[in-house]
C-alpha cells in the first residue's frame, strides 16, 4: 500500500518543482488527483525536441508519465489483491466481517497479529495487550487513572482504531455510548481507548469462541460477561460498566 502513495507524492513533488515551466503548470492547474494522474500518464507519447528548453520540458513530461503509469498499475494490483483478500476472509472467517466496522483489511491485520497459532493466547486480555489496547495504570495518591498503552503491535492497534471510528460514524449503539461517557466527563481519547479495548475482546471471541469461558481474569477492565457483545452483534456493549 505504501508504494502508490510514494509514487503519488513523487508526482506532486515534480509538479511543485515546476521544472516544466508555465506549459506544464497550465496543463495541470486545478486538476484533482484522478484527473492529474490520468493527464500525466498521457505525457509519454509526446515527441522530443532538440532545443535545450524542450529537453527540460520533455524530461519533466516523461518523469510525470512514468510515475502516473506506475500509480495506475499499483492501483489495479491493489484492487485485485483486495478482492482476493475479501474472498479469503469470507471463506475462512466470515464471522469477523459480520459486526459493524470490521472490513477485510482490518480483519486480516488482526488475524496476522494473532498469528498462525491463536491458541497460544490464553485470554482476551493477552490479545488486548498484544494489540496495545490494555490500560496501564498511572495513579497518584487517591486518584486512580489509566493511560494509553504505547506498546504492542501498532498495525493491530491502528486496525482497532479504524474499527472504532467506523462505528462512531455508523453504529447507533456506539454513538450512544460515546455521548453517555462524554456526559460523565470522559475525554474523547479516553472513550476511544475504552472502545478499542471492547473491540479487541469482541474480535478475540470471534476468532476463538472456545476461549470465552477462560477470559474472566480481566473483568475489571471492561463490561461483565452478560454485557459482552455477541459475535453477530453490531458493536460493543459497554452499558452499565466502568472502563478504566
Amino acid at each position: 500500500m505504501q508504494e502508490p502513495l510514494d509514487a503519488a507524492r513523487s508526482v506532486c513533488a515534480v509538479v511543485s518543482a515546476l521544472a516544466g515551466g508555465p506549459v506544464v503548470r497550465e496543463e495541470l492547474a486545478g486538476l484533482g488527483n484522478t484527473a492529474l494522474f490520468r493527464t500525466c500518464a498521457g505525457f509519454g507519447g509526446i515527441e522530443e525536441d532538440d532545443s535545450a528548453g524542450q529537453d527540460v520540458l520533455q524530461a519533466t513530461r516523461i518523469t510525470l508519465s512514468l510515475l502516473a503509469q506506475r500509480i495506475e498499475q499499483l492501483t489495479v494490483q491493489i484492487r485485485v489483491l483486495s478482492r482476493r483478500l475479501a474472498r479469503l476472509m469470507e471463506h475462512h472467517f466470515p464471522q469477523l466481517l459480520a459486526p459493524v466496522g470490521i472490513g477485510p483489511d482490518s480483519a486480516a491485520t488482526l488475524l496476522i497479529t494473532m498469528g498462525d497459532n491463536p491458541e497460544r493466547l490464553d485470554s482476551e486480555a493477552s490479545f488486548a495487550a498484544l494489540c496495545g489496547v490494555s490500560p496501564i495504570e498511572h495513579s497518584s495518591g487517591r486518584e486512580r487513572c489509566w493511560r494509553l498503552n504505547r506498546g504492542g503491535d501498532r498495525q493491530a492497534n491502528a486496525a482497532l482504531h479504524r474499527i472504532v471510528y467506523a462505528r462512531l460514524r455508523f453504529d447507533p449503539r456506539t454513538r450512544d455510548y460515546f455521548q453517555r461517557r462524554t456526559a460523565e466527563g470522559k475525554t474523547r481519547r479516553e472513550i476511544v481507548r475504552c472502545l478499542k479495548r471492547y473491540v479487541a475482546r469482541e474480535v478475540f471471541h470471534l476468532i476463538r469462541p472456545e476461549g470465552t469461558q477462560r477470559s474472566g481474569e480481566n473483568e475489571s477492565h471492561g463490561p461483565s460477561a452478560a454485557s459482552r457483545p455477541h459475535a453477530r452483534r453490531a458493536g460493543p456493549t459497554p452499558l452499565g460498566t466502568s472502563c478504566r
